[in-house]
């Protein structure tokens, strides 16, 4: 008869193996720095979608406040959880937004009636569009790369390399 008793020595050695080449997630975000950037953020935002816009490219001008916006709730996210690993954030703010897009399918009367609100318009929107899911990717994108870029510089900047 075989033995069903699993076989421990192997599998220990290799968790402990693969438990040491995962990075160390001891990444903590400065709230100031994520206060300054999500101010900073919003306010490029509310620009792109202000008079000052007609002095963008049209391209820019038509896509800058969806990205901007991602941008910020990933920077909001971000100042909420700072212990949080990047990539977490980035999903979190995906879905969210994602999620945000595809309740504007739902046009009940209460919902817009928020939605005719100066805020109710900047958080919710109005009309669903496929192409704010690509901005939303592309400034969820922005925001988790420069995170990966700041946190492999901390990192050798404390390992001295």
């Amino acid at each position: 008869m075989i033995s069903r008793r699993p076989h421990t020595g192997c599998r220990t050695s290799c968790q402990t193996l693969a438990m040491e080449a995962r990075p160390k997630r001891t990444h903590r975000r400065s709230r100031l720095l994520y206060g300054v950037l999500i101010v900073i953020t919003i306010a490029a935002g509310l620009a792109s979608r202000s008079s000052l816009a007609v002095h963008l490219p049209a391209f820019v001008a038509t896509y800058a406040g969806d990205t901007l916006w991602a941008l910020t709730l990933f920077l909001v996210l971000g100042f909420a959880f700072p212990r949080t690993w990047p990539g977490v954030i980035a999903v979190a703010t995906l879905a969210l937004a994602f999620a945000i897009e595809f309740s504007q399918l739902y046009q009940a009367g209460w919902i817009n009636a928020v939605r005719d609100t100066r805020v109710g318009a900047l958080v919710l929107g109005h009309g669903f569009l496929w192409s704010d899911l690509i901005c939303y990717t592309v400034g969820v994108g922005a925001g988790w790369l420069t995170e990966l870029v700041m946190v492999a510089r901390s990192r050798r900047q404390v390992t001295g390399g």
